[in-house]
């Protein structure tokens, strides 16, 4: 199944400073125009909840699934015994000159996909604007 959303950005910062931010739960709101408030520590195995532009009062359970800093983290979330699974992935890339590639997809499946995946909204948008804003908060660092 493809991914239901990706946004990709190219940032002139140097690579180190990405990471900072994608990993800084008490922060997240502040530079993150797609995230009104991130509950838990960003670290492996943890449970973590994210509260979305798309609907400020609800909370989406995820948990970091892998974290390899500097490169990658997956958050997943979804219904008992695989019924539906929705994964989230960062994806850094160090670049020339100093710059970072970061990428975040969001790919659902499951037996209940079918169902569920026409009543989630349409992700594109906000992941747009979560590139966007990572992307301005690391650039007015440098």
């Amino acid at each position: 199944m493809p991914p239901a959303a990706r946004a990709a950005q190219v940032f002139r910062v140097w690579f180190f400073i990405v990471p900072s931010y994608l990993t800084n739960s008490s922060r997240y709101s502040e530079w993150n125009k797609s995230v009104t408030k991130l509950e838990g520590d960003i670290a492996l195995g943890n449970q973590i909840k994210v509260y979305g532009t798309i609907n400020p009062e609800k909370a989406f359970p995820v948990k970091v699934v892998e974290f390899e800093p500097e490169k990658q983290m997956v958050w997943r979330s979804g219904m008992p015994f695989g019924l539906f699974q929705g994964v989230r992935t960062f994806t850094l890339a160090s670049q020339n000159e100093g710059q970072t590639e970061f990428q975040m997809q969001e790919c659902f499946s499951g037996l209940m996909a079918p169902l569920i995946i026409p009543s989630i909204p349409d992700l594109t948008p906000s992941f747009e604007k979560f590139a966007e804003s990572l992307k301005t908060k690391a650039e007015s660092t440098t």
